[in-house]
């Protein structure tokens, strides 16, 4: 795991630690000093760290005009040992929302487990989204991470599997994923009223 860096060809566009807004400004990033963890894997040392035990993540692109921000997840997301949905959203979604983001999108390709608990968080997440428009979106999950999501039923608050598992994103700029997304969340809506 320790050579899966987070995508870096949108640094001409957004760095987070340059950005005053973002939770992880100033942070300062150490390429040869490996300390974080998924377990007993090392991971890359551009993830960062928001309190969970076995996630990490990297804020790719945020954009306040357009009130978008594209996440990158790495590792286990395990609610139930350790609440890593608190964290997620007490240390990096409450900034993001209180200055002026309502549309998430978060890769999560290499999400390797989800377990859940409690869907308060999300509930919550969600509410705050919802009154401005917005929405939750979760690119690439694989499909065994879906499942597990299913099982907590987390498709009430937000959009992931089936049209968004296979998105090639990498291939985009910030703002075309953002089209392809509101394109895919468009058709969805559709289907459901259908």
């Amino acid at each position: 795991m320790h050579d899966i860096e987070p995508f870096y060809r949108w640094r001409d566009k957004y760095i987070a630690s340059e950005d005053e807004l973002s939770p992880f400004f100033g942070k300062e990033y150490d390429e040869f000093k490996f300390t974080n963890r998924v377990y007993n894997y090392y991971i890359h040392p551009q993830w960062d760290e928001f309190g969970s035990a076995t996630l990490y993540l990297k804020i790719l692109y945020a954009n306040y005009d357009r009130n978008f921000v594209v996440l990158e997840l790495i590792g286990e997301w395990n609610d139930c040992l350790y609440n890593d949905i608190m964290y997620l959203k007490r240390e990096v979604i409450d900034l993001l929302l209180e200055n002026g983001i309502h549309k998430f999108i978060l890769i999560c390709e290499n999400v390797l487990n989800f377990h859940g608990d409690d869907d308060s968080y999300y509930e919550e997440w969600y509410e705050e989204v919802r009154d401005e428009s917005g929405w939750i979106c979760f690119l690439n999950t694989l499909e065994h991470v879906s499942d597990e999501m299913e099982s907590s039923r987390l498709y009430q608050y937000i959009h992931y599997g089936n049209a968004f598992s296979e998105v090639n994103w990498r291939t985009l700029n910030p703002g075309s994923l953002l089209r392809l997304v509101e394109s895919l969340l468009s058709n969805e809506m559709k289907l459901l009223d259908s």
